[in-house]
């Protein structure tokens, strides 16, 4: 096996707009776009807010699972610009298709993800060599999502 570690860099919140741009089904399954309203990050690495840009392209699939497709901008405290992208899975349940199909989704879903951040900030280059994992949930009943963030080395 090889040795790794996982360092807590942050935690997020993040709001999202409501109702939810539902697409439709698609031949690749039901297309529904998430976009973000604002939120907050906090942590040992990284402190600072979600702007009102980017969302998530999420596909569910016809087995339940939600696909992510995230883009989004963090301001830190100090005012760098962070972007943060991710792929992952939204776990909704066998039935998770058709309840989202019918707009009667699970109160709340468990997120796997792997994020990676970009930055030209002279205090945030080291976030441009980090893979991340995401480990959250969304609460759809509020229309938000909260991630704990974890590099790994």
């Amino acid at each position: 096996m090889y040795a790794y570690t996982m360092e807590h860099i942050c935690s997020y919140g993040v709001t999202l707009h409501s109702p939810f741009e539902v697409i439709g089904e698609t031949p690749l399954g039901l297309r529904v776009n998430a976009y973000v309203s604002g939120g907050t990050v906090e942590g040992p690495r990284i402190r600072g807010e979600f702007l009102p840009v980017g969302g998530d392209w999420l596909t569910v699939r016809s087995d339940g699972v939600g696909v992510l497709d995230v883009r989004a901008t963090i301001r830190t405290h100090d005012e760098a610009l962070i972007y943060v992208q991710y792929q992952g899975v939204l776990e909704l349940g066998d039935d998770g298709y058709a309840r989202m199909l019918a707009g009667n989704p699970p109160p709340r879903a468990q997120i796997r993800s792997a994020p990676r951040f970009l930055s030209a900030h002279p205090g945030y280059l080291w976030v441009n060599r980090l893979q991340c994992v995401n480990i959250g949930e969304v609460d759809f009943a509020s229309a938000s999502v909260s991630y704990d963030v974890y590099a790994l080395g």
